[in-house]
């Protein structure tokens, strides 16, 4: 088996780091031999030395790509942290519903992994409105960097063991049978979900018009200090006043480095 030496693993986790935001600490050493190595052994590489002038040499992109889809952890589930989505729908919703113009309701769930995330947010809407949903532009945008996990959210497909944690009239309401163990979720709802492949590293972010909730959670623990402030001063830039931030349960923001208001624990707001 394909070892990796110190060297070869800095080497490594600066370039994923400079180019993805993502830092791998020294101990992270084994986990990362673990999840490449049959990369390397598909590509017949003896030595990470090697695989890595692969990537950086590689115009396509593609081998970035596996990497990423190696290296990420796409660790998500239906209603977690669930006192956010409350939040959502109690408090924040209300407010939006009486004040954003146009009936142009902008969401943005950054690092959605496999798709929980985005579509709990589709259905919360959906039920909040109702009947009074028409004319409302009320779509999600959904990004990760990962193209191997967007392909999996893309397809609204999960396991009933997945969707156990949703409210009875949701899983009654919003998905049908797929197959024997499987739930898709309806037309309706995974139409309400723009999936797109984004890199929360990008040093200008290309939106053309400010969100009003940016949902980024669970992501920003793999971030070192200074890639997490630069990150949270891109989003305060990108929400409209008055628009909302929320992160992981695990995370928090220095109030001494941000321009936005504590609301409550993982919760801020733009003022």
């Amino acid at each position: 088996m394909v070892t990796i030496t110190d060297k070869e693993f800095n080497q490594l986790s600066e370039y994923i780091k400079s180019n993805y935001g993502i830092f791998l600490k020294k101990e992270k050493k084994t986990l990362v031999l673990g999840r490449l190595h049959t990369v390397l052994d598909n590509k017949q590489f003896n030595n990470f030395s090697d695989y890595f002038k692969y990537i950086i040499s590689d115009n396509s992109g593609d081998a970035a790509t596996t990497l990423l889809n190696h290296i990420t952890t796409n660790h998500t589930f239906f209603m977690r942290e669930a006192i956010h989505f409350d939040y959502f729908r109690d408090k924040v919703l209300p407010y939006l519903a009486n004040t954003v113009n146009k009936k142009d309701l902008r969401i943005w769930c950054a690092a959605c992994s496999s798709g929980e995330e985005a579509y709990t947010l589709a259905m919360v809407i959906d039920e909040f409105f109702g009947e009074k949903k028409q004319g409302w532009d009320t779509k999600v945008l959904a990004t990760d960097i990962s193209e191997r996990i967007l392909n999996i959210a893309k397809k609204g497909i999960y396991s009933s063991e997945r969707i156990a944690p949703l409210p009875s009239q949701w899983k009654i309401n919003y998905f049908k049978k797929y197959d024997t163990n499987n739930y898709i979720l309806t037309d309706k709802i995974r139409s309400e979900v723009i999936y797109r492949k984004f890199n929360l590293k990008e040093t200008a972010f290309p939106f053309k018009r400010r969100f009003h909730v940016i949902f980024c959670r669970n992501v920003m623990i793999y971030f070192d200090e200074q890639t997490k402030r630069e990150l949270v001063n891109k989003f305060y830039d990108i929400i409209e006043d008055g628009g909302y931030l929320f992160i992981g349960h695990s995370e928090a923001l220095c109030m001494e480095d941000t321009r936005f208001k504590y609301i409550m624990p993982s919760i801020y707001r733009k003022e």
